[in-house]
């Protein structure tokens, strides 16, 4: 059974200026380096659809999309924090981005595939209930766990979150959430500067000091992160898939490589086998390093597809 890899040109309209890191560049550096892996072949492709406002309105209130859509410029560049800016196109991507989350949980859940990645941005796992920040505007990890639960009736669905970043705003969404497990690493203290203090039982949250290498990630991952997933049996496994713990990004100073990214794809790639039939969904976050990206995520994908 194939892998779903999901992404939408509207995508690349999203642009928060020049040498703005979340580029448009990042989708092309993952399409090139796919297609000269020769992975293309082995790719079930899908356009991302908009995610519909019913589908937004179940992570998010309706004043956080009427302020988005009244913040959208008609042209220029309009900042929402320091350093999260709107284009003309930045909304229409935006709802690209959490709609390809809903796609690709809709193709797993139906068995039309057995994983799924879906290539888009802007990213989201820094967005709060009620707010844009970190680049993000949308949760769509988010909105994807909810429509897995809502809409396919799952009661325990896993999030895996290994961008260099903690992503808040998938924590703020669901603390407390006993459907949703969700478990991450991520540089401390850095960016966003949270994920440390008392989280909520359904928060796994492991941070790792500047300089951690391969060795010490892997650790966690297997002494902590892995038992808490295999308990929580969970149906679905979702991915926040942040490239930006490569030690060649310097966005972060972590010291993750290609082989990190594929070992930790395929722990959880045998957890989902174990609990999940097999059902996992990764969603594209950080990574700035258009190299590292771009070998990074054909690497997981190579381990997402079992190729």
């Amino acid at each position: 059974m194939t892998t779903a890899f999901i992404t939408h040109r509207d995508c690349w309209a999203h642009d928060m200026g020049s040498h703005h890191p979340e580029c448009p560049e990042r989708l092309g550096a993952i399409n090139d380096r796919l297609i000269a892996a020769g992975l293309d072949i082995y790719l079930q492709f899908h356009d991302a659809p908009l995610a519909e406002d019913a589908q937004l309105l179940r992570v998010h209130p309706q004043s956080h999309l009427d302020f988005l859509k009244a913040s959208l410029p008609h042209q220029g560049i309009h900042h929402v924090d320091p350093d999260t800016a709107m284009c003309p196109g930045t909304l229409k991507a935006a709802y690209r981005a959490a709609g390809a989350g809903v796609l690709a949980v809709d193709l797993v859940m139906a068995g039309t595939c057995k994983s799924a990645f879906c290539a888009v941005r802007p990213p989201g796992h820094h967005a709060e209930r009620a707010k844009a920040m970190g680049f993000c505007f949308f949760n769509n990890i988010a909105v994807a766990a909810r429509h897995a639960i809502d809409v396919w009736g799952l009661s325990r669905v896993a999030i895996m979150d290994f961008d260099v970043h903690h992503g808040n705003g998938t924590e703020n969404i669901f603390s407390g959430d006993d459907r949703i497990l969700m478990a991450g690493t991520f540089q401390h203290p850095f960016y966003p500067y949270c994920g440390t203090e008392n989280p909520a039982a359904n928060m796994c949250n492991v941070p790792l000091s500047a300089g951690t290498r391969g060795d010490g990630f892997r650790q966690v991952v297997a002494d902590i992160i892995m038992p808490r997933l295999r308990s929580f049996k969970p149906e679905l496994i979702l991915i926040s898939a942040g490239f930006d713990a490569h030690y060649e990004d310097d966005m972060g100073s972590m010291g993750l490589v290609e082989s990190d990214y594929a070992w930790v794809t395929e722990q959880l790639r045998y957890l989902a086998d174990e609990y999940a039939q097999g059902r996992v969904v990764s969603l594209l976050e950080g990574g700035y390093s258009l190299s590292a990206l771009a070998r990074s995520v054909t690497t997981h994908i190579r381990a997402l597809a079992d190729l």
